[in-house]
């Protein structure tokens, strides 16, 4: 078993402190502590996430845009997120403020990542989305509704439930930087299993998994011995 792969897994995937996942390993006789682990999780987690961002299916043409508050050190700010039509994060911006400009900074970094525009994009009222539109997606056809938008807004517990386990994020920096990683880890494995049937599941989780040993693959230096 490769160490580093599977101990980064674990962490990204599930709401585990390092201590739990230092219990895990000891009890398969691997003694490694949890600062280690932590250090590869900041050290490498950025690595695994780009490896999988290389290999995941190209963007859905309907965008789900939304934004969700964040207190880190009692200052407010916000995370935007955007969701294709299938669930899959696109990518997650974390600013002090929602205002146009805001707005603007997301769609280009939407636009970098996607590498293409959507056809349609769904919002919440917010008018940011609506003014920051008009400059760079002015084809794109928009809807603004608090209704349209539950795929996105859904996007975001995930992202909750880590923050309470880590409670709260520290600064705007760390925050941006685990979550970029979480999100390109974990996105995979959420499979919206009420959905599926069992056969069906178990396909997807084993394309999941196929795709998980490949960006570990594509890094071949980060592997510890067994």
């Amino acid at each position: 078993m490769a160490v580093l792969p599977f101990c980064l897994e674990l962490s990204q995937r599930f709401a585990l402190s390092y201590r739990n996942i230092e219990e895990m390993m000891a009890k398969r006789g691997i003694q490694v502590t949890y600062e280690t682990v932590r250090e590869w999780c900041h050290k490498f987690g950025s690595l695994y996430a780009a490896q999988l961002r290389k290999l995941r299916a190209q963007f859905g043409t309907k965008w789900h845009l939304d934004e969700v508050f964040i207190k880190m050190n009692g200052v407010q700010h916000y995370l935007w997120r955007a969701v294709d039509q299938n669930g899959t994060v696109i990518d997650i911006l974390v600013q002090p403020k929602r205002d146009r400009w805001a707005a603007l900074c997301f769609f280009r970094k939407l636009l970098h990542t996607a590498k293409r525009p959507p056809l349609v994009i769904i919002t919440d009222k917010l008018r940011s989305y609506a003014a920051a539109k008009k400059l760079i997606l002015p084809h794109v056809e928009h809807r603004q509704s608090r209704y349209l938008n539950n795929r996105a807004e859904n996007s975001h517990q995930p992202t909750r439930v880590r923050e309470r386990q880590m409670k709260r994020f520290q600064s705007p920096e760390r925050a941006q930087r685990f979550l970029s990683v979480f999100e390109s880890i974990n996105t995979p494995f959420r499979l919206r299993r009420h959905l599926l049937s069992a056969t069906r599941h178990r396909q997807l989780l084993s394309k999941a998994f196929q795709l998980w040993s490949q960006a570990a693959y594509a890094v071949p230096l980060l592997y510890l011995p067994n």
